[in-house]
């Protein structure tokens, strides 16, 4: 028997039964949203949960002409009499708002109307339909035709392309005698991409007009659904709409269909083989938390795994946090006072914060308050947490979920401080010229300022060599500002791998050995710093470069506090 894949990057559904995909099933989703019904249903997940998938099946589970063996074996196929209700039933526009982007509005519009005019194309048929007139037709060839000079651009006007999607529900409901299901994916991506790119009016208005048509004056509209990170109600995308049903990550219903489960992930593990790495994996990509479910995040687990089988033992590594830009946690530090400072590293070392969330937010708001930041990072997953305050709803202890995300807010800590203190020269000149000069007193008294300008790691959960590699990082950044000097860091310069070594043009080498301090002995560190650059001969290597003087430092730490001597 052929191993089933694993579907990297998939988000159509139906390549899990034709391609022979690993599929965790989450079609339970289809009855639960049934049961629970709404005209207009909002989920708003972090990038990565599986929302366009859960789209895609949607699509092929209610779309006329779709294929019942896609679900065979499948939960929803116990609910018999829901099957016959409802699959293959309804003609289905699903959309995908994740590639509405440009640097100008214009070009950002007219990749919408390529969006919805690839979709109106796959109705074609409507040209022939018997049920629609000549008008209708013409309605029609607005969504699909092109401009004679190329197929670049679509030809729908600013008018046909904010009446589209109901124009095409309108169209199919005619064509079968059957009300829509509307699907739309990733709908505040283009508010997103326009924030950034400073046309954010434009696309609120513009997305408010489509949706409004779409959902609130659409006759021919049965249900609809969408996705995205963030609630955008603020900005009135959806006036008038009879009690939408928003369903954000803190909400109990549907908790489980978005993510992997604790019982997902140990069915996963076991088909593979790979059931030992539980342990590693828990560690490093579960702890989110949606409603009262522990969820771990699908694209790390399903890429880990892949490694894995690969190449067994592959230490884990950040997948989630390297598919797009981090800036929401360097806005957060740009913006941070003490108070802010303390908070980031409560959660670095572990520790959970309040905060009141406001999870219906606009992109706009995020520059309003260090406040605003933390609520995105929450609905985002860069964080995770729960209420805490029965009387009220939107207080909620925070903290970082996993290994990854802390690794992450670890380097991106790291940038801030590096930006930070680099961005003043003579003090950072002033600090790296007492190296040369042995001056130690100057080393540490400076060293430490910087400690308490900066976010220190003190978590007793974190092993030691972590601790270690936070303080190193901080202090390789501070010597590399030196353009002159050549900083190396862990470079075997003898018999071992010393931290920092130094060479300068005037041929003086500097080793430097860092320790961490766990019982806050710090002058012990520093000896066992000292005695280890001797045993491992560290100062014979920058002599075999040519250096003439070689000076050796050993500089320890706890929390905050730093000691440093010379040899």
């Amino acid at each position: 028997m052929v191993r089933k894949k694993l579907p990297i990057g998939i988000e159509n559904f139906e390549e899990f039964s034709t391609e022979n995909f690993y599929y965790v099933d989450k079609t339970l989703f289809i009855k639960e949203l049934l049961q629970n019904w709404g005209k207009v249903n909002l989920f708003t997940r972090p990038r990565r949960f599986g929302k366009s998938l859960n789209m895609s099946m949607l699509k092929c589970f209610f779309g006329i002409g779709s294929e019942p063996m896609l679900f065979d074996g499948l939960k929803i196929m116990q609910e018999k009499s829901l099957c016959e209700k409802y699959m293959g039933k309804f003609p289905v526009i699903s959309i995908s708002l994740k590639s509405v982007d440009g640097l100008k509005y214009d070009s950002a519009v007219a990749a919408l109307r390529t969006v919805i005019g690839n979709e109106a194309g796959r109705f074609r048929f409507l040209r022939e339909s018997p049920e629609l007139d000549v008008d209708d037709r013409n309605s029609y060839n607005q969504l699909v035709s092109v401009e004679a000079k190329g197929n670049s651009k679509y030809a729908m006007s600013d008018d046909a392309l904010i009446d589209s999607l109901k124009t095409l529900s309108l169209l199919l409901e005619k064509h079968y005698g059957q009300k829509v299901i509307l699907l739309i994916d990733e709908y505040d991506v283009p508010l997103d991409k326009a924030f950034r790119a400073g046309y954010y009016n434009e696309m609120v208005s513009l997305i408010r007009n489509l949706l409004g048509n779409a959902l609130k004056t659409n006759d021919s509209l049965y249900f609809a659904v969408l996705t995205g990170c963030l609630r955008i109600s603020k900005e009135s995308i959806f006036t008038g709409l009879n009690n939408p049903k928003v369903h954000t990550i803190s909400d109990l219903r549907y908790d489980e269909y978005f993510g992997f489960t604790d019982a997902d992930v140990d069915e996963l593990l076991e088909f593979y083989g790979l059931s030992s790495y539980k342990d590693m994996i828990r560690d490093w990509y579960d702890g989110y938390r949606f409603g009262d479910t522990d969820v771990y995040c699908p694209w790390d687990v399903i890429n880990y795994c892949d490694e894995l089988l690969a190449a067994p033992g592959t230490p884990p590594k950040n997948y989630w946090a390297n598919t797009s830009g981090n800036d929401l946690v360097l806005r957060l530090l740009k913006k941070a006072d003490q108070t802010t400072k303390d908070e980031v590293e409560e959660l670095l070392n572990g520790g959970k914060i309040t905060k009141k969330v406001s999870q219906e937010l606009t992109y706009r708001d995020i520059e309003d308050s260090v406040g605003n930041v933390w609520s995105v990072l929450y609905a985002t997953g860069y964080l995770t947490g729960r209420h805490v305050d029965q009387a009220d709803a939107d207080i909620f202890s925070l903290w970082i979920p996993n290994g990854e995300i802390h690794k992450l807010f670890y380097e991106l800590v790291e940038d801030w401080f590096r930006e930070v203190t680099q961005s003043d020269t003579e003090r950072i000149n002033r600090f790296c010229a007492a190296f040369p000069a042995g001056d130690m007193e100057t080393v540490q008294e400076m060293l430490g300022d910087y400690l308490w300008d900066s976010i220190s790691v003190r978590d007793t959960a974190v092993r030691r060599n972590m601790k270690e590699n936070f303080y190193h990082g901080m202090l390789l950044g501070l010597l590399r500002s030196q353009g002159s000097w050549l900083v190396k860091s862990n470079a075997e310069t003898g018999e071992g791998y010393s931290d920092i070594s130094i060479q300068t043009p005037e041929r003086l080498g500097i080793v430097i050995e860092l320790k961490y301090a766990d019982d806050g002995n710090l002058e012990k560190a520093c000896g066992e710093a000292l005695e280890q650059i001797e045993e491992k001969k560290y100062a014979e290597g920058l002599k075999r470069r040519g250096m003439k003087k070689i000076i050796e430092y050993g500089i320890a730490f706890c929390e905050k506090e730093c000691m440093v001597v010379m040899a």
